[in-house]
Order: C-alpha cells, then sequence, then structure tokens
C-alpha cells in the first residue's frame, strides 16, 4: 500500500514537470527524453528551472548534478540488491530513487527487499514517465503552468528534499548562507548563477565538525552509571 502510495504521488509530479517544461517553452520531446534517460526528479526540476530562468545548459546540468550527487553513496547501500549480470545491475542502477532504496531498507529479509526495491523502482519508473508525457501534453494545451498552479511543483519538491536534513544545525547554516548568497547575487547576475554560487554555503558543512552528544545527555549517562554502580 505505501508503495502505491508514493508511486501515485510521484505521478502527480510527473504531470508538473512535463506541464511546467512544456509550458515554459521547451519542445514536447525535452521533458519526455530527460524523464526517461535521466529520471531524477528534483534534478530535473532543478534543470528545467535554471533553462526556463534563463541559464545556460552548463548551469542547468551543474545544478542537476548537484542534487543527485547523494545518489553515489546510495549506490553501496543497494549493491547487495542488485545481483545478477551487468544489465541488471546498469539497469537496476538508473532506476535507483531514494523512496525504492528507503522500501527496501526497511525490510531485514533480502529476498522481500530485493523483491520491495524493482517493485517500487519499476512503478516509480513507469508512472513517473506516464505523468511526464500527460503534463507535456496539459503544457502544451494551457501554455502557462501557473494558471493551473504546477509551477509551485518545483520550489514544493527541492523543499520535501531539503527538510529532513535540516534536523542537522551543520546544514541548517550551509542552507541559510546559500540562500542568503543566491538572494544576494539573484539581482547583479545571470540565470543559473546564483544558484551554483549558493553552493559556496556547503563549506560550512564541510569545516564545522560535528558535535558531541550535548553535555545535558552525556551529564545524564554518567549520572545513571554512577546510580548503577552505587
Amino acid at each position: 500500500m505505501d508503495v502505491l502510495l508514493v508511486c501515485g504521488a510521484t505521478t502527480i509530479a510527473g504531470v508538473s514537470f512535463g506541464a511546467i517544461a512544456t509550458g515554459g517553452g521547451l519542445p514536447f520531446w525535452v521533458p519526455l527524453a530527460m524523464s526517461t534517460i535521466v529520471f531524477a526528479g528534483a534534478s530535473q526540476f532543478a534543470a528545467v528551472g535554471v533553462v526556463l530562468a534563463g541559464g545556460g545548459p552548463v548551469a542547468a546540468v551543474l545544478a542537476g548534478l548537484v542534487l543527485n550527487a547523494r545518489h553515489l553513496p546510495f549506490g553501496f547501500s543497494v549493491a547487495g540488491l542488485l545481483r545478477g549480470g551487468l544489465l541488471q545491475k546498469l539497469l537496476g542502477s538508473h532506476l535507483l530513487t531514494d523512496e525504492a532504496l528507503a522500501f527496501s531498507l526497511k525490510d531485514s529479509n533480502p529476498e522481500r527487499a530485493r523483491a520491495l526495491y524493482w517493485a517500487c523502482a519499476i512503478g516509480l519508473y513507469i508512472l513517473w514517465n506516464v505523468g511526464t508525457f500527460a503534463g507535456a501534453l496539459l503544457g502544451q494545451a494551457v501554455g502557462d503552468a501557473s494558471a493551473l498552479g504546477l509551477d509551485a511543483a518545483f520550489p514544493a519538491v527541492l523543499l520535501a528534499l531539503v527538510l529532513p536534513a535540516l534536523k542537522d544545525a551543520r546544514l541548517r547554516l550551509a542552507a541559510a548562507l546559500g540562500a542568503a548568497i543566491a538572494f544576494v547575487l539573484t539581482p547583479v547576475l545571470p540565470a543559473g548563477v546564483p544558484v551554483l554560487a549558493a553552493l559556496s554555503g556547503l563549506v560550512v558543512f564541510a569545516v564545522w565538525p560535528r558535535t558531541a552528544a550535548p553535555a545535558r545527555e552525556l551529564s545524564g549517562r554518567e549520572l545513571s552509571g554512577d546510580c548503577a554502580n552505587d
């Protein structure tokens, strides 16, 4: 049931992506090719957003690569599920998504985990492309995705990706710094460049060391240990 709900939400997001792309003036084949070949929702939204804002292809590709870089460590996690020949591993890697990995890691049984991964991954791929196709048709018919409120999907998708990570204080500061940099540079630099400049906020994440357990929590543990020893 959870897989079906995720697939349904993915279809809606695919419709939004296709409508935004063609409604913004991109050729019909562009969102279809991206969804088939790239298959990375947030990266596709980011790349199209940069292009529609006037940015160049280099900025669009870099924005997509940065958002999709999280899949590199995901690959190590899913490696055990992708048994078989090279073709199966290539296909499984192409279909890798946050949701498919999350569902597979929830089950401790290797066979069930593998089945969950493939069911979710294939379902998401099919429905994402179906949604993109329907959205591309809708975008051509309507012309302006904002008329249907679909333009809100781009920031909404990115926000949904970012929010779970903001439990880390380092990431909160890095995100705030990046947002401030983009806000200041947007009026004076070409479209797409402020997005890339905002990545400098990640320097904070790289140089700020993880903090140890809070002193209060540590003291509580020590106190419990002392009481137990007594």
